[in-house]
């Protein structure tokens, strides 16, 4: 499945700290558990990527 391709998926995203100084995404869908654990640096650069993405988007919206 690519980036630009539709799904029926329905997903629920969890963002938050661990008791150990990481970022978690924690990702549930169908029966699938998936922790993602990301240092506070690769959190941060997600988030700008993250970002930068949303901005994109909107300027496709808009043409």
């Amino acid at each position: 499945m690519g980036i630009n391709k539709a799904s029926d998926i329905a997903a629920n995203l969890q963002i938050g700290p661990t008791t150990l100084g990481m970022v978690r995404l924690y990702i549930e869908a169908e029966g699938v558990e998936l922790p993602l654990d990301f240092e506070p640096d690769e959190a941060d650069e997600i988030a700008e990527e993250l970002k930068a993405a949303a901005a994109r988007a909107r300027a496709t919206e808009k043409r």
